[in-house]
């Protein structure tokens, strides 16, 4: 089977391209499942309900999320009663929504799980020994697709290599910044450092470029908003045996507007 994975969506200008150009990007790599982080696909900052449709109605089927899950008071209302929103699962216990989800595909159950580090965030709970519970939970699963968002690439390596050869794929988010070291670890996982992101290509990460200047410059307080101008999407794809879950082949995915026009 094959999954595609699509990096930190920004803002509208990451809603819409995602609906500009993921139909023509599924019918090139034909995937079995589109996954995507939506956690700053709300004016860069979060997820309300209506990002969540339009990225639904766009052909992203779950959508995973990191810290920025609850920065919109809407997704409390909503997050729990959607079984396509995966959120980080080491936040504690009796946080609205889920930390994992399983869903068919191809007739194989496949485990759908967030999870966020620690390393200049949230003192959450331990990731490794959270994801270690879950994988308890479903022994009999064999496709699990990991997002781990995190700020820094010893912690994704570090948790990648913990669980080699137990998962299908680690994919790294939150640093917005599509990292060229896609490989498959030995056991058969996928695993690259960072996704990168979907929306604003000339901004600083997706924000507007001259206000992140403004604030390393001054160290005052500043007012950040999306950027404007030309997008791209980033993400990767993989391809997963049917029977064992091992990961054969993972593949960085890219296309930027100023080069392809907006319909990639």
């Amino acid at each position: 089977m094959r999954w595609l994975f699509i990096g930190d969506v920004v803002g509208d200008s990451g809603v819409t391209y995602v609906r500009d150009v993921l139909p023509r990007l599924v019918e090139r790599l034909r995937p079995d499942l589109v996954v995507a982080n939506g956690e700053n696909a709300t004016a860069g900052r979060g997820l309300r309900r209506r990002a969540a449709e339009q990225l639904y109605d766009a052909g992203v089927e779950f959508i995973t999320l990191g810290n920025h899950t609850f920065d919109q008071k809407e997704t409390e209302t909503f997050i729990e009663g959607d079984a396509r929103i995966v959120r980080p699962a080491n936040y504690p216990e009796g946080t609205p929504g889920r930390g994992f989800t399983v869903c068919r595909v191809k007739q194989r159950d496949v485990l759908i799980i967030s999870v966020m580090g620690r390393t200049y965030l949230s003192s959450l709970d331990c990731p490794f020994r959270t994801v270690d519970t879950i994988l308890a939970r479903y022994p009999q699963v064999r496709h699990v697709l990991i997002d781990f968002h995190a700020e820094t690439t010893s912690e994704k390596q570090a948790f990648a290599w913990y669980v080699a050869g137990r998962v299908s794929a680690v994919i790294g988010t939150h640093t917005h910044v599509l990292t060229a070291d896609e490989r498959v670890l030995p056991g058969g996982t996928a695993y690259i450092t960072d996704a990168g992101m979907t929306g604003p290509r000339d901004g600083v990460i997706g924000i507007q470029r001259e206000a992140v200047i403004r604030k390393f410059l001054t160290q005052m307080p500043v007012k950040f908003g999306v950027a404007p101008g030309a997008r791209q999407l980033c993400g990767v794809w993989m391809d997963v045996d049917d029977d064992t879950g091992r990961a054969l082949h993972v593949e960085r995915v890219q296309i930027n507007e100023a080069e392809t026009g907006s319909g990639g």
